[in-house]
């Protein structure tokens, strides 16, 4: 059996749809068919029924699944011990952070190392979604922890910098959005966690304010912000370094949660990846003052329940 025929109906199995898994492998459609309706006609059974919306595993197929991740995760650990003992400083560093607020304090902390060691390749993705270290999906994780927590057993990881919201405006609103100063009916932006949200505002200096609206990402949200829609909680090292933004006369400054650093335990010794991790930790703890509001009345005593904290995730393996 071939294992990049196994790998791909893994990914048809997981997403049931070829474009999606095709997406996921980063191949074509037609790829993904092609493989599963070879490893079809190599065992001699049909692991798929076809609809129009999508592929449904028939009883040979979902019994097929738990042996073919058992191999998938023993190519994983065979690709990891390889990968652990490279000494070269060139290749890929796959880095996955949680937005582009982050992403792009990590590419200037990496720039030096990548223009120092010209075959070192970075790729960088910024979104909320937890990619797999043990699947080397990604090989570098700045991943949100809440208070108290800490990572799986099976990385290696630092607790780097806080994670400290405020209250923002937009400078051209302020007069009118600020509760503080009087002005017109003002109301906090919701984003799509909205138990997290009613949360925050009940413990905020103004939880009589109303949420309104649904705002998925914090670039969005801090862009409806600059349009005068309303009020918004935000990190501090997004918030502050807006020229568009200022804080509320109340900014209710509150720990909710930790960055972490991580890896897997068999990419410690790896070269590119360990030059990675020391001038990202570099990176941040140089701009600690801006991940603690610069110092201006943030307190270590100033916490929230872990449980309605933004970043209250586990990260996962």
């Amino acid at each position: 059996m071939d294992w990049d025929d196994v790998r791909h109906f893994l990914a048809l199995a997981r997403a049931r749809s070829v474009r999606a898994a095709g997406a996921a492998l980063g191949v074509s459609h037609s790829t993904v068919a092609r493989r599963v309706e070879a490893l079809e006609a190599r065992l001699g059974v049909k692991l798929f029924d076809r609809y129009r919306d999508g592929y449904l595993l028939t009883d040979a197929g979902t019994e097929m699944v738990a042996g073919a991740e058992r191999v998938e995760r023993e190519m994983a650990a065979l690709e990891r011990g390889v990968a652990g003992q490279d000494a070269r400083l060139e290749g890929a560093i796959r880095v996955t952070c949680t937005d582009p607020f982050i992403a792009k304090i990590l590419v200037r902390s990496l720039a030096p190392l990548c223009e120092r060691q010209p075959g070192i390749e970075l790729e960088l993705s910024a979104d909320a979604k937890y990619l797999d270290l043990s699947k080397r999906e990604a090989d570098v994780a700045l991943r949100a922890l809440a208070l108290g927590a800490s990572p799986p057993e099976h990385l290696i990881g630092r607790r780097l910098v806080p994670i400290v919201l405020c209250n923002y405006v937009a400078k051209a609103h302020a007069d009118r959005l600020d509760p503080d100063r009087g002005g017109g009916p003002v109301r906090w932006l919701g984003s799509n966690l909205d138990k997290v949200m009613q949360e925050l505002v009940g413990s905020s200096s103004h939880p009589g304010v109303p949420l309104w609206g649904t705002f998925e990402s914090m670039a969005v949200m801090i862009q409806a912000a600059h349009a005068g829609l309303g009020l918004i909680m935000v990190p501090t090292y997004a918030g502050d370094p807006d020229p568009e933004l200022e804080r509320l006369a109340k900014p209710d400054l509150r720990h909710v949660g930790d960055f972490w650093l991580l890896g897997h335990r068999d990419l410690r010794d790896n070269a590119r990846l360990r030059a990675a991790r020391e001038v990202l930790t570099r990176g941040l703890l140089e701009r600690l003052p801006l991940f603690r509001g610069e110092g201006d009345g943030w307190s270590e005593n100033a916490t929230l329940r872990s449980e309605v904290a933004p970043s209250a995730r586990r990260a996962r393996s």
